[in-house]
Parts: C-alpha cells; sequence; structure tokens
C-alpha cells in the first residue's frame, strides 16, 4: 500500500512490517532499493565508507551521492540493544523524525542534506531504522579544517549566522559540535547529524546550545590541537548577533 502527502514529493511504502517514507522526486526505483547494500555493491555503485557507532556506507545514484545509515545505540544501553528502540507510533521513530526535520529546515532554505529516504521495520515492541540522506560532496569538518589551517573572521560570523537562522525556527541541534558543522570546497557551510533533535519552545535552551558548540572548539583544541583562539569565538557570536 503507497500513500501520498500531497503537500510535498513525501510518499510512504508500507511492506508488512516494514514502513519506508521517500522523496519521490529523487527516488525513481523501488524504495526498499535504497536500502540495500548488498545491492548497490553488486551494481558497483558503493564509493566508500566511514566509521562511527556503525558503518555509514555511501552510494552513488543515478544523478547524485548519498549516505546510508543504520540507527545504532550509543552509551553502555548499546551493549544490550545494539540497534533496537521502543516503538511508540511509526511518526514518532527517530529515522520518521529526522527525515521531517531535514525536509523542514530544506524548504526554508538552511543547508542540511536533502533527506532521501527512511525505513522503519518493528518487531512487537520495537524497532529497527536506516535513513538515506545526500552525500555533501568535496566537505570537511569543522576539525579536519582547523587542523590545517585558520578559518577568517567572516566564517566565524558565517557559522554563527547560520546557527542563528537554525535557532529561529526553534530548532535545537541537540548536538551542536564542530564535527556536524562541514565546510565544502567552494567555502559553503553545512549542518547535518539531527538524530534527536527537533523544534524546541522558549528561547532558555538557545544559550546552552551555543554554550555546548563553544565547548566542543576547546574539546577539540586540546585534542587535536586545531587552530582556534578566543577572538574566535567573538567573530562567530558577533554573526549569531550576540
Amino acid at each position: 500500500m503507497q500513500e501520498k502527502r500531497p503537500s510535498n514529493n513525501e510518499q510512504k511504502v508500507i511492506l508488512g512490517n516494514t514502513q519506508i517514507w521517500f522523496d519521490a522526486e529523487w527516488v525513481t526505483t523501488e524504495p526498499e532499493r535504497c536500502f540495500d547494500i548488498d545491492f548497490w555493491q553488486q551494481e558497483g555503485a558503493v564509493i566508500g565508507s566511514a566509521q562511527g557507532r556503525g558503518t555509514t556506507w555511501f552510494v552513488q545514484f543515478e544523478k547524485f551521492a548519498v549516505a546510508l545509515r543504520h540507527y545504532i545505540r550509543g552509551g553502555l544501553f548499546r551493549k544490550l540493544v545494539k540497534d533496537k528502540y521502543l516503538f511508540t507510533g511509526w511518526e514518532q521513530t527517530r529515522a520518521v523524525k529526522e527525515f521531517r526535520l531535514l525536509s523542514l529546515m530544506k524548504a526554508a532554505g538552511l543547508p542540511v542534506p536533502r533527506p532521501i529516504a527512511a525505513r522503519v521495520i518493528r518487531n512487537g515492541l520495537f524497532y529497527r531504522a536506516d535513513l538515506v540522506v545526500e552525500k555533501i560532496n568535496d566537505a570537511k569538518d569543522l576539525v579536519a579544517v582547523l587542523q590545517r589551517s585558520e578559518l577568517s573572521d567572516d566564517v566565524y560570523q558565517e557559522i554563527g549566522k547560520l546557527v542563528r537562522r537554525m535557532h529561529d525556527m526553534n530548532i535545537c541541534h541537540t548536538d551542536l559540535n564542530i564535527h556536524n558543522i562541514l565546510l565544502d570546497g567552494h567555502g559553503a557551510l553545512w549542518l547535518i547529524d539531527f538524530d534527536k533533535c527537533g523544534q524546541k519552545a522558549g528561547d532558555n535552551w538557545k544559550s546552552d546550545n551555543l554554550a555546548r558548540l563553544k565547548r566542543s572548539f576547546l574539546k577539540e583544541q586540546n585534542r587535536f590541537g586545531i587552530h582556534w583562539q578566543e577572538d574566535n569565538w567573538l567573530q562567530l557570536l558577533k554573526g549569531y548577533g550576540n
């Protein structure tokens, strides 16, 4: 059974205990193919991978490259239930919420990966999930960039402006750090990794969110000796509007 949301390109396919949400503008084949890494390997379309909590696969679709990620738990609880989450409704699953949030941000013109497809597989009280998003080509996170060289005041101000645009939409990036801010080969900034993020009421949380970002700069300065100093943070705040 296939459902369509008339307000945008989002469609949904139901296959037994599996539901798949996808962008019909970009998914022109069977949506379940998006998540079949064995198929893409046979097609010779796998162009790389990255290791984090699990493996993120990079696949070349016809028109663009994508990143395929399986949701893996973090922390000590991961040892008990590596990739299972309590099911409280399809719309409340992590994959669907991230897919919808990225769609909202993309429609507003924020530089985030385009969401391509989300899959949820329910087994009784639990579910597993996967997400496919656009791969940002020729981009490095700020940690990698700052290990090599300094950034100009203009770039720090642009980072501040970007965070402010996100906050003005009342979107809280719960893991706002410099691993999740990318700079591509054209000098454009991107925000990534919106798992467990969403819109949040009020304004009090915004200063805490900024403080989290500053702690990230300090942490990576201690770990990797990145080219960063307090004056750079002041430029970021200038861009943010503080």
